[in-house]
């Protein structure tokens, strides 16, 4: 097993910056909805049932991170839409992971509507953690290593302490 960093290691970890810009319901509640295709204030605003002055808030935040962009209508520049940046999409794993683990220890009801494949209609797998190789990895499989020692074969002595990769998250 490879060489492990001190878990709580904050400066290396993309974990708290992802939380700094994402950490709060109302965030994932407005991503949730763009991803389900809403695009105007209004729309989100009667949708998630949250004050004005929060929405706009956290549209405003998610504009000024990069996960949204923020465009005038062309045929009535008043008109405003928020869409996702490719920044924003490249978040649907970690929301489908995060809606799969709640309905896997949440109240026991399943969400609906279940998110399918459009090529055959079937539902999605299950959010995995795979290999380079595609292979599924699970807590036992995984390490944490230092950068630098990246793809090297690195050996623990015996009385080196490994702590499992999801001790915590970076």
């Amino acid at each position: 097993m490879g060489k492990l960093h001190e878990p709580l290691d904050c400066q290396n970890c993309g974990l708290p910056a992802a939380l700094e810009v994402m950490g709060e319901r109302w965030s994932f509640m407005i991503l949730r909805a763009a991803f389900n295709g809403l695009h105007h204030f209004e729309e989100f605003l009667g949708a998630l049932g949250i004050a004005r002055n929060i929405l706009s808030n956290r549209l405003a935040r998610l504009v000024e991170h990069g996960i949204m962009k923020r465009e005038a209508l062309p045929d009535d520049r008043r008109k405003i839409e928020y869409r996702l940046t490719e920044k924003g999409l490249d978040l649907l794993p970690a929301m489908l992971a995060l809606r799969q683990w709640g309905e896997k220890y949440g109240e026991g009801v399943p969400s609906n509507p279940v998110l399918c494949d459009v090529r055959d209609g079937l539902p999605i797998g299950a959010i995995n953690i795979r290999a380079h190789d595609s292979r599924v990895l699970g807590p036992k499989d995984l390490e944490w290593r230092d950068r630098a020692d990246v793809g090297a074969a690195i050996h623990n002595d015996d009385d080196a302490p490994v702590r499992p990769a999801l001790n915590a998250l970076g």
